[in-house]
């Protein structure tokens, strides 16, 4: 039985487009009007093969808001010459994500990239007061989402929301937040303190869950309900903390990208219900 409780029906639930990553944008927009979303997460490759102003126009003919654009960030490089293309490809993924009408980057911030973890750190850093100041005069937050510490040598330096939101504070540029996704920091012991500390900074707020035992590293996410995270009791949290925007559903998963895209969000939609 469907149980939605205090969190009413799922006007709130985004699809991320990497739910049903063989969709394009044009497929991706209508499955979800067919399917009566409101909100769609956007990835720059998609967007990049279906173009720019065609994937903008898309989304507004289907009714839908585009509750971010993923993905910036990937600052650590072994080279200086490297290290600025990163911050010029970011400012680009800025420009992206304005005229798409998102007001939100995700910024998945880099693994080692064969540097010494601190370094990689400090990189990510002053790559993102690089860019800070061009995201405020464009409109566009700056997501920083901390990913779960067995991507920290290839995808992400930065592993819990702590450290996410001690970045931001070092920072200090406004429009500097964090991304909360279930996925990455179901596990942290400190997860709620941080996620009352984060307050106004929270800028998105992912769904999936934690299969056990996970089939695959980077492939593994599962429907939600069908793992161990207490997707609901963090919801609590994040809506407490003064977040009310897209709860995004982002499954990285081979099983779920190979069904039928109408069935992937129509047991999406159950799901959010039932456990979101």
């Amino acid at each position: 039985m469907i149980v939605t409780r205090e969190f009413g029906d799922a006007g709130l639930l985004s699809l991320n487009q990497y739910t049903t990553h063989e969709w394009s944008v044009a497929e991706a927009a209508a499955g979800c009007a067919r399917a009566g979303l409101r909100h769609i997460g956007l990835w720059r490759d998609k967007v990049a093969e279906t173009g720019l102003a065609a994937s903008a126009r898309l989304c507004t003919e289907n009714g839908l808001s585009v509750s971010s654009l993923c993905r910036g960030g990937m600052f650590p490089a072994a080279t200086e010459a490297q290290r600025r293309e990163k911050i010029a490809d970011n400012r680009l993924a800025i420009d992206e994500c304005a005229e798409l009408g998102s007001d939100t980057l995700v910024l998945v911030c880099g693994g080692m990239a064969g540097c010494p973890l601190d370094d990689a750190r400090r990189m990510v850093c002053d790559g993102i007061a690089a860019v800070a100041e061009y995201a405020s005069r464009r409109g566009v937050r700056l997501g920083i989402e901390p990913l779960h510490p067995m991507f920290a040598a290839d995808r992400s330096v930065i592993n819990t929301l702590g450290q996410a939101l001690d970045l931001a504070d070092a920072i200090g540029a406004q429009g500097l937040g964090v991304i909360v996704d279930v996925y990455h920091v179901w596990w942290d012991p400190g997860l709620f303190t941080q996620i009352e500390r984060a307050g106004g900074r929270i800028f998105g707020f992912h769904v999936s869950d934690w299969l056990t035992p996970p089939p695959d590293v980077l492939l593994g996410r599962g429907m939600m309900g069908d793992g161990v995270i207490d997707i609901r009791r963090i919801r609590a949290a994040v809506q407490s903390a003064g977040y009310a925007g897209p709860i995004e559903c982002e499954i990285f998963n081979r099983k779920i990208w190979d069904t039928p895209g109408d069935e992937v969000l129509k047991l999406m939609k159950q799901r959010y219900l039932e456990c979101c």
